[in-house]
């Protein structure tokens, strides 16, 4: 059932004019579909709020460098660190696209924010991203220490979307691999079930800005190689109790809603702390176009610092 009779109206007369018949795209790739992503976020997050000391770097990486964009909004204070690993379904975003949303959430949180510019699909398919992320959260603090960064050895991850999906597998490997030490995780309307098997995908498959084949989509270009689609979501992983604390965001909207849902129910039925945070008359991708939704985007920033922070 829709949490909402209709999404936000500033979001619906948007929706309106991206869903006339001839104002999308005649033929969808890659690259058109980054240089979309980087389009709307660069309209509509332009409130970009200062931050300290924001420096990019690099660390090595299974198969090249990755590059790393810091945001330290208190460098002269030891504080608890975030990895954020940026949306866009495997395929787009980049730590550049996603620089006002991370300004904002270190500005929000207090904490020292590190987001990672992971490989991209199809150029690289699944495990690429994720191999790059179990990278950086090896190397995070011996990265931070060599830089003589002050912080607090205390991890939290972030992710939007695909993001999402690649926090919450790696939250599920922290179980049992000390070497990714995941304190908690929060989750942005996260894709965590490649089966596309949740009412919500069909409920809203279309008009919503994420659309159900655009993100079946994303998911052949990102799984190559004929890997087992539930096996790898993250929805579907094992949970013991050693899974990190996870709070969870999603919009009423979004085809990915239900899935986010079932996922928290899954952790509590073991006994993990949860947190929820529903944005009912939101779509997919709603903190991209902050300057449409300026409250939800606001109050969602807040829950995620008093989630981070509690």
């Amino acid at each position: 059932m829709l949490t909402a009779p209709a999404p936000d109206s500033s979001l619906l007369r948007w929706l309106d004019g991206i869903n006339q018949p001839g104002s999308g795209p005649l033929q969808i790739t890659p690259s058109l579909m980054r240089k979309s992503l980087a389009r709307m976020t660069e309209t509509f997050v332009t409130d970009l709020p200062a931050i300290t000391r924001v420096w990019d770097d690099q660390l090595a990486g299974p198969h090249r460098a990755i590059s790393l964009r810091h945001y330290d909004p208190a460098p002269e204070a030891a504080t608890p660190v975030v990895l954020f690993i940026h949306g866009g379904g495997h395929m787009c975003g980049s730590v550049q696209v996603y620089d006002g949303i991370c300004r904002k959430l270190a500005a929000a949180s207090g904490h020292l924010v590190v987001s990672v510019d992971y490989r991209l699909a199809p150029e690289h398919p699944y495990p690429a991203a994720l191999e790059d992320c179990q990278a950086v959260i090896r190397q995070l603090w011996q990265h931070l220490d060599q830089h003589q960064i002050r912080y607090r050895p205390s991890l939290s991850l972030v992710g939007d979307s695909g993001g999402g999906a690649l926090c919450a597998t790696l939250a599920a490997q922290s179980q049992q691999d000390q070497s990714l030490p995941v304190r908690q995780q929060a989750l942005i309307y996260p894709s965590l079930d490649y089966t596309l098997s949740s009412p919500s995908i069909d409920e809203l498959a279309n008009g919503y800005l994420l659309e159900k084949t655009r993100i079946q989509w994303y998911f052949d270009h990102y799984l190559q190689r004929g890997e087992c689609r539930t096996t790898v979501s993250p929805l579907f992983m094992p949970v013991t109790p050693a899974h990190p604390p996870t709070g969870l965001v999603t919009a009423g909207f979004c085809p990915l809603r239900d899935e986010g849902r079932h996922y928290l129910d899954r952790l509590s039925s073991i006994g993990i702390a949860t947190q929820h945070h529903s944005e009912d008359t939101m779509i997919h991708a709603y903190l991209n176009l902050e300057n449409l939704v300026p409250q939800a985007c606001e109050r969602t920033y807040r829950w995620l610092s008093q989630f981070l922070n509690r």
